[in-house]
């Protein structure tokens, strides 16, 4: 996988996927056959989109051929699977300008200033770019990356801190029990907090915040962030309403919001595509756009019998790359090979025919 560097020059290239999750990265696998290359850009800072940042531990059960994977595991196996196509990511960057060009391609700019002229656009963001909720009280946002975290970060930074997690599901839990556990470089006391003491996460995790809770090495608050105290620049106290009515300051030194994350549509909704309930509108011969020459696969899409299901971005991602072929190589033929069988094919994915095909 090849990670971008910043640049000011106009990349040249033959498509661009907007979503490293499990469908893009498909769509690089599909594109890679048919010998097209593939940059690809992603809001979050590493490929796997919704599955990594929401279930990444969870099983996935009906992968064709895959009894039970993790979502992690699921994405890191599309990593390896595209790695012959050498695809260039763009990661923690949003497309935010696609301009139509008077030859048919598509300009496309990033929040950081990449530039791309491209033939073709694949757009597989799922239900959205995910910004994590933040919490909404006045002025907290100064403290952002430096006390104030919406990510579960490094824990030694946090060794001998007083930190407040909030959160309730598996993500708030375990980044709280790596906190209160981690050795030498556990932080001095860590608070859990929540609305209630009721938490949404694995059987597993529940029974080693409760175990933690118990020998008093977690604490846990109910009630909600509604302020904060601070002193010379630095934020020094949480404020928390208490379902008894109160309102407490608790001490801290910093503060790890893991309340989930928001998907929202963001630019796309702007590039002049034909929307249906905030979902692309699409054709079910080759997943093309409103605009020739824009694919959508994935959730983001939606036509008549649509399912968003994995297996089915897949099957959407084979006939996008295939429809695509005549704004990429219209003077080029292609027909159907099998990767069982097509020398051509077993030479694209660098690997050695079957003795016999």
């Amino acid at each position: 996988m090849l990670e971008s560097r910043a640049t000011d020059a106009l990349i040249e290239t033959d498509a661009v996927i907007v979503g490293a999750g499990p469908v893009g990265l498909f769509q690089v696998f599909e594109l890679g056959v048919l010998e097209i290359h593939a940059h690809v850009i992603d809001s979050l800072p590493v490929a796997g989109g919704q599955c990594v940042e929401l279930y990444a531990d969870k099983p996935i059960y009906d992968i064709p051929g895959t009894p039970v994977c993790t979502a992690r595991e699921l994405i890191d196996r599309l990593l390896l699977q595209i790695k012959p196509f050498a695809a260039q990511f763009h990661f923690g960057q949003e497309v935010s300008v696609v301009q139509p060009q008077p030859d048919g391609r598509f300009r496309v700019e990033t929040s950081r200033g990449l530039r791309l002229l491209a033939k073709t656009i694949f757009i597989a963001s799922g239900v959205g770019s995910f910004q994590p909720r933040r919490l909404k009280i006045d002025g907290i946002a100064a403290f952002e990356d430096t006390q104030l975290f919406y990510a579960a970060v490094d824990t030694a930074q946090f060794a001998g801190r007083r930190v407040a997690v909030i959160g309730d599901g598996d993500a708030a839990l375990e980044c709280a029990l790596r906190l209160a556990t981690d050795g030498p470089q556990r932080a001095a006391a860590v608070m859990l907090m929540h609305r209630r003491d009721e938490f949404k996460a694995a059987p597993e995790t529940l029974a080693q915040v409760a175990q933690m809770r118990a020998v008093k090495q977690l604490d846990f608050v109910a009630g909600q962030a509604v302020g904060f105290g601070q002193e010379n620049g630095r934020m020094t106290s949480l404020t928390v309403a208490t379902p008894q009515g109160s309102d407490v300051a608790m001490p801290i030194d910093a503060l790890i919001v893991l309340t989930g994350l928001s998907p929202k549509l963001g630019p796309i909704a702007d590039w002049g595509l034909a929307l249906d309930r905030k979902q692309l509108i699409v054709d079910t011969e080759k997943f093309q756009t409103s605009v020739a020459g824009i694919f959508a696969v994935g959730d983001v899409n939606t036509y008549p019998g649509k399912k968003k299901l994995i297996l089915c971005g897949f099957h959407e991602a084979a006939l996008a790359a295939y429809g695509a072929i005549a704004h990429i190589t219209p003077e080029k033929a292609v027909h159907l090979e099998y990767t069982t069988t097509s020398p051509r094919l077993h030479k694209v994915l660098g690997v050695a025919p079957i003795a016999g095909s």
